[in-house]
């Protein structure tokens, strides 16, 4: 026999024999339709906003448990059912305060092949304004590390009333299939499991070609990247700082309008939290936002981006003096920092750590009729800071 023609033979009988002894997989069995958990947004005392991954387009609906009924929740005001073919969103309202519901999510293709998935059922918990205590975490600037982000989101406390995640969940936005799994399924974690999200915006998370698409996935709880809302004792106001550097600055290629948005922030500061009672008159007021109003060096010189954001405070200081703003929590500059309040800056500034594991932190808080405590821990558990504030009203 001719000896190529042998070795030929032999490894093809070889490969044969092997192939038997491989399982082979059903190469029919169609993908998951769903590629995230459900992320639970926005919590509100009168319900949350609920959005998950999809692999193709399909369309979704919740359904809410109550005492043995089941209602389904879905559509939208233009007579379509929730749909889409990267993430669905559905907004649940007239929910009680400060009670558990459960949920899950439904979720079938539009197209060929036909699949339909159902969640497990799971729970969350709206906010109260009226409760005699709350409980919260932060974190910041996780710039999509990984190992930070399970550290994090093994180490943060559940069963909060929220969670609220201050700002550069990114560095940019220039592939658009990055958005679904940074926003909704990070580092592969169920983050929102036992603690809704808040969000706040950081100046990457403007970032890129496809930044613009981040309302298609980041609920709010009124529509807008700036908002206020009561948990409890305390009134949380959440500010849009903006990007880092001018509108016109030539790395941004005219994609970011940030000064308007400021100044339409400052008018609603003055028409909207100054004049609503639940936060004007909150025993306590604190602010979220992702570049600080406050550091620790405020010589700009030689900075090629803002290390505060002098831009913000310019046109918002007043009117947070005027509502007695006690606190303002950021990230930004990937280094923890306090600075006391002072004559002319009456506000406190806290500032979280930075995306690599060494330099993370995350924030406990926790208010009550007696005190206000932020708590800011690194990976290991070790407290950096812990500051205590006292309540300027009665509750």
């Amino acid at each position: 026999m001719n000896r190529r023609h042998f070795f030929t033979q032999t490894a093809l009988g070889a490969a044969t024999a092997a192939q038997a002894q491989i399982a082979i997989p059903d190469v029919s069995e169609p993908a998951p339709l769903v590629i995230t958990p459900p992320v639970v947004m926005a919590p509100r005392t009168d319900g949350v906003e609920i959005v998950w991954g999809i692999a193709r387009h399909a369309r979704g609906w919740v359904e809410l448990k109550r005492d043995g009924e089941v209602r389904r929740i879905g559509g939208t005001g233009y007579g379509f059912s929730t749909q889409g073919d990267k993430a669905l969103r559905v907004r649940l309202e007239g929910l009680t305060a400060g009670t558990k519901h459960t949920y899950r999510i439904v979720t079938e293709a539009m197209d060929e092949p036909a699949a339909r998935e159902e969640s497990a059922w799971r729970e969350f918990r709206t906010l109260d304004a009226a409760a005699a205590q709350t409980r919260f975490a932060v974190w910041n600037d996780t710039h999509v590390n990984n190992a930070t982000i399970s550290q994090l989101d093994a180490k943060t406390p559940t069963g909060v009333d929220f969670l609220l995640w201050n700002g550069d969940i990114c560095n940019d936005w220039h592939k658009d299939e990055t958005l679904v799994p940074t926003l909704l399924h990070p580092a592969g974690t169920d983050f929102t499991a036992q603690r809704p999200l808040h969000f706040v915006w950081g100046n990457h998370d403007l970032r890129g070609a496809y930044g613009y698409r981040l309302p298609d996935y980041v609920a709010a709880p009124e529509g807008r990247s700036y908002y206020a809302f009561r948990s409890g004792p305390v009134a949380f106001v959440c500010l849009n700082t903006g990007e880092d550097k001018a509108d016109d600055h030539p790395s941004f290629k005219g994609r970011v309008a940030c000064e308007p948005l400021r100044r339409e922030q400052a008018a609603w500061l003055r028409s909207h939290v100054l004049k609503t009672p639940e936060l004007r008159d909150a025993p306590y007021r604190v602010v979220f936002c992702h570049i600080p109003l406050r550091w620790t060096d405020e010589n700009v010189e030689g900075r090629t981006y803002d290390s505060f954001s002098g831009r913000s405070r310019d046109v918002w200081h007043d009117a947070l003096v005027e509502w007695g703003a006690q606190l303002i929590v950021s990230g930004h500059m990937h280094e923890h920092a306090w600075m006391e309040g002072t004559k002319e800056r009456p506000y406190a500034q806290l500032v979280g750590g930075g995306p690599k594991p060494e330099t993370a932190t995350f924030m406990e808080g926790e208010a009550d009729r007696d005190r206000l405590r932020f708590i800011v821990r690194d990976l290991s558990g070790a407290v950096l800071h812990q500051r205590d504030f006292n309540p300027l009203a009665t509750i």
